[in-house]
């Protein structure tokens, strides 16, 4: 019987419904803009999320970055005066730390400087050139999809060959084969042995796509690695069993001992890790949900509003039916399943609507912005979640007040 009275309810929810299309579709607008945006805000942040930690997957969270400024707090207050007149990581440190340290796996040096690439007639400026040690590849996440890496012997010698990024060579190229093909960047001939494969977008992503590598012993012929304008930095991993912490306490004794700082004096490098950015973007992410739930839950609100409205006209059009169910026996109970199942009805059918423009908005997104979106099973039960209780908070006065009704009062209503 349960069922049955449910399914009826469902008939003359859907009944009333299509009767006043435009009253209900008015009605139901605050449900289907609540829904959509709570959902599109945790599909964007979930999206997100994934991709800091696929990021970091893919990078190395046990990559440690001994560089010249810290990651942390990168805000508007952030000191950069303080940290300006830090000296650069040097060949000296990384030296240093390759023989001194008995925590250190893999490691490397690269520096990095802004210059513009030319071929033939094209070319492009601001394009960041990293000047990299053999090992870079080791402690990076560096897949050659074209051609190869730098040789043992061009790496120590220091031969004009480079490796580009998927981005830098295709606007360069366009769909000619770069390799062999000699570039100039700052007036060196460059002869092209790589390409990488595109990273595409993302929150750490898509840096090595617009980026041009070269050995290092080549790089620092022609930059000055003591330039204090110069960017450079050491990439650092663990061996098996040493933790990222245990690795940061052992690099802190060795820098401030290479540099011979006092006990007293405060470090003159940082020790950086990814985790760190990721571990930032947790309080944007909150304060996304925060705002999508703020502007969500204000529709759903008046849509629940919306709801009541449908339901309390449904048990004006029907009183004199109501007043026929009590005199066959219908108990109040019956009188009070039926209507709330109606409006659970309807804001489910507002929360399937919003759900759809989520879902289509994902594509859109994923389509048009390079950025991979989507709904997953997990908020969309969240969104069905939040519309069966909005149907039920807004379905119990009128659902109460129909249940109440006295049958001969009822049957006598026009």
């Amino acid at each position: 019987m349960l069922f049955k009275q449910i399914g009826e309810s469902v008939i003359f929810a859907l009944a009333a419904l299509w009767a006043n299309k435009l009253r209900s579709f008015l009605s139901l607008l605050g449900i289907v803009i609540g829904i959509y945006s709570i959902i599109l805000v945790l599909s964007a942040v979930d999206s997100l999320s994934k991709s800091v930690q696929d990021s970091i997957s893919s990078l190395g969270s046990d990559v440690v970055f001994v560089g010249k400024w810290p990651w942390e707090d990168m805000g508007p207050d952030y000191p950069w005066w303080k940290f300006m007149s830090r000296p650069n990581p040097s060949l000296e440190d990384f030296e240093n730390i390759r023989t001194r340290s008995e925590a250190v796996g893999d490691m490397a040096y690269r520096a990095q400087v802004s210059a513009t690439v030319k071929w033939k007639g094209e070319f492009r400026e601001g394009v960041q050139v990293f000047g990299v040690s053999k090992e870079f590849k080791d402690v990076w996440n560096f897949p050659v999809a074209q051609g190869r890496y730098f040789s043992e012997n061009e790496s120590r010698v220091g031969t004009p060959v480079a490796i580009l990024g998927a981005g830098i060579a295709q606007k360069l190229f366009g769909e000619a084969n770069p390799l062999d093909k000699e570039i100039v960047v700052r007036n060196q001939r460059l002869l092209v042995i790589g390409v990488l494969e595109k990273e595409g977008k993302g929150l750490f992503g898509g840096f090595n796509d617009e980026a041009v590598f070269v050995p290092l012993n080549m790089f620092r012929t022609v930059i000055n690695l003591k330039n204090p304008a110069l960017f450079s930095e050491i990439l650092v991993k663990a061996k098996p069993g040493y933790s990222v912490q245990a690795l940061k306490d052992e690099l802190t004794g060795i820098m401030r001992g290479g540099r011979r700082l006092k006990p007293v004096e405060d470090n003159n490098f940082s020790l950086n890790e990814i985790t760190i950015i990721a571990n930032q973007t947790k309080s944007i992410f909150g304060v996304l949900n925060v705002v999508g739930w703020l502007i969500g839950m204000f529709s759903i609100f008046i849509g629940g509003f919306g709801i009541a409205n449908i339901m309390f006209v449904s048990v004006k059009e029907r009183t004199q039916m109501i007043g026929i169910q009590k005199a066959l026996g219908a108990k109040k109970h019956f009188i009070l399943i039926q209507f709330l199942t109606e409006a659970v009805v309807l804001s489910v059918i507002g929360c399937v609507f919003g759900l759809f423009l989520v879902w289509l908005s994902t594509l859109i997104i994923t389509k048009y912005a390079d950025f991979a979106m989507i709904l997953s099973l997990q908020n969309g039960l969240i969104g069905m979640s939040i519309s069966v209780i909005t149907g039920l908070i807004a379905g119990i006065a009128p659902a109460y007040s129909a249940s109440k009704l006295d049958p001969i009062e009822a049957m006598r209503s026009k």
